[in-house]
C-alpha cells in the first residue's frame, strides 16, 4: 500500500479522481464536506454581460480577428504606465 507521503502531485490527484467514481454517498458527502467551503471560494460566478463579452469576442477571433499577443500587451500597459509618470 502506497502512502501520501510517497506519491507526487499527479498521482494523488490520479488515485482521488478514480476513487471519486466509486465512492459510495456516504464518503462523497464527507468529503465535499471537508472542502466545500473552499470550492465555493474558487468558484467564479460571471454575470450574462461578461459571459457574452467572451463570447463575442471568440467569435471575433474563430472569424480571424487580429489578437494582440501576451507580450505586445504587456509592452502597451508597460508604456501607459510610462506616461502616467
Amino acid at each position: 500500500m502506497k502512502t501520501i507521503y510517497c506519491m507526487n502531485t499527479t498521482a494523488i490527484k490520479q488515485q482521488l479522481h478514480g476513487y471519486l467514481e466509486i465512492a459510495d454517498d456516504k464518503k462523497l458527502k464527507a468529503i465535499y464536506t471537508m472542502v466545500e467551503d473552499e470550492i465555493k471560494e474558487t468558484q467564479v460566478d460571471y454575470s450574462d454581460e461578461f459571459k457574452a463579452e467572451l463570447d463575442k469576442r471568440v467569435t471575433y477571433y474563430l472569424n480571424g480577428g487580429r489578437m494582440v499577443s501576451p507580450n505586445e500587451m504587456s509592452k502597451r500597459l508597460q508604456a501607459k504606465r510610462n506616461k502616467r509618470k
